[in-house]
């Protein structure tokens, strides 16, 4: 079995035993494996009070989201929200996992990717990643309903959902 949304701050409350050897795929396990994030964790443990308590991928989206928020910020010069957004594509931030994550055009960040098998003590042991970030496709290509769909948010465009048959956005 591969879970696309298990990591070990869900396995945590689990018992693993019989959960040993399945697969999950996430962009990210535990942050604490790459190194060049220990001030990080080392600070979210001291504010937390718990020196074991595991990081994981959804605190890593809102670290790189947050940043990403500010470097748009400073770009647009302006807290409003129109000029951000249109600030946001392009910028790049460091990720946790020692890269860099971009915002692209379709809105989605770039990001490995890890695939990680359950262990007994409810850890995910590394068995494959990316050679390095990809870029998110924002619609299935094998789908009748989005294989003719893209999303750009640069203008003219400002479109998540545009059908490049119909030459309409969808909404």
């Amino acid at each position: 079995m591969v879970a696309f949304s298990v990591g070990e701050e869900e396995l945590a409350g689990l018992d693993t035993k019989p959960l040993v050897g399945h697969l999950a795929a996430l962009e990210l396990f535990r942050i604490d494996r790459h190194s060049d994030e220990q001030e990080f964790i080392e600070k979210w443990r001291a504010f937390i009070k718990n020196p074991k308590r595991t990081t994981n991928d959804p605190m890593e989206a809102h670290v790189i989201g947050f940043n990403m928020w500010v470097k748009a910020v400073e770009k647009a010069n302006s807290f409003e929200p129109d000029k951000v957004i249109d600030a946001l594509i392009g910028v790049a931030v460091p990720n946790l996992t020692g890269g860099l994550s971009t915002m692209m055009p379709n809105h989605h960040i770039t990001k490995p990717v890890y695939i990680g098998e359950i262990q007994e003590d409810g850890q995910l042991n590394t068995v494959w990643q990316t050679p390095g970030t990809l870029v998110a496709q924002e619609w299935s290509p094998y789908l009748e309903g989005s294989r003719d769909l893209i999303a750009d948010w640069r203008r003219p465009m400002t479109c998540g959902n545009f059908n490049v048959k119909t030459g309409k956005c969808g909404g």
